[in-house]
């Protein structure tokens, strides 16, 4: 069976981080492992409290799951601040993980911030030359390429300035943008646009962890990149059109839709 690991915060509602990690895992028949960064008083309203855990244990989590069933592929998303940024890509050399898919969390749908302003940087110049993978949204893409991002081509721009900062390949998201929902990829090499219909929905919450985490069930299934974030997308957008309608705000996905 194959493996995967994500290292993300726990979401109360079960919506997003941790939980939806696992839940996509599961839905792609991978088994899943964790290692938590913080944990959140959240549900699809809002996030009411963070409290990060010590990045000591974090690196403690990694290395007991390295040390026993490791990863085929690994996920990364909040980190919530700096120290944790340092722990985690120091655990990532000592391991040698492979398949680092890294969901650059920074602000929750409700506007919460979940990582550090100055972990920013960190996670420019310590875990992005690490990723196989770098999946910001239009917001996190602007925050860590300087960018500002309102249309297809700018994402383009962002795609390309990502890959020159050290990620072997980027796929940046614009769900934010308007019109259908593409999403544009890059390794250096190919570029390739991702589109599905935009969904009306207002039950999005977990979206970008949910295709962060399928991106690495598939590559630890064996798919190389482009064919990982091709059914990942497809996996997404399900999920949202069969989402089940929970919740008095942004409502969680369906993780094991009906195909």
């Amino acid at each position: 069976m194959r493996t995967a690991l994500t290292i993300a915060g726990s979401d109360s509602s079960g919506g997003a981080g941790i939980q939806a990690d696992l839940k996509t895992f599961a839905a792609h028949g991978v088994f899943g492992m964790s290692a938590i960064t913080a944990v959140t008083a959240q549900n699809t309203l809002g996030v009411t409290g963070v409290e990060a855990v010590s990045p000591a244990f974090v690196a403690d989590q990694i290395a007991a799951v390295a040390s026993d069933i490791p990863p085929d592929a690994t996920k990364i998303g909040m980190l919530a601040n700096a120290r944790i940024v340092e722990a985690v890509a120091e655990a990532l050399e000592r391991h040698r993980l492979p398949n680092i898919v890294l969901d650059t969390v920074i602000i929750a749908k409700s506007r919460a911030r979940l990582l550090d302003a100055n972990a920013i940087a960190a996670l420019r110049t310590r875990l992005m030359p690490l990723a196989s993978i770098i999946t910001p949204n239009v917001p996190e893409a602007e925050a860590l390429t300087g960018l500002t991002i309102g249309s297809l081509r700018d994402l383009h721009a962002a795609a390309v300035r990502l890959v020159a900062m050290g990620a072997r390949a980027a796929l940046v998201k614009g769900g934010h943008l308007e019109g259908p929902a593409i999403d544009v990829f890059w390794d250096g090499t190919h570029v390739v646009e991702l589109a599905a219909p935009r969904i009306d929905s207002r039950h999005t919450h977990g979206t970008g962890c949910t295709l962060s985490s399928a991106i690495a069930a598939r590559l630890a299934l064996g798919d190389d990149l482009m064919a990982a974030c091709q059914a990942a997308k497809h996996y997404v957008t399900e999920a949202i059109a069969q989402a089940p309608g929970l919740g008095h705000g942004h409502g969680p996905l369906q993780h094991f839709p009906r195909t």
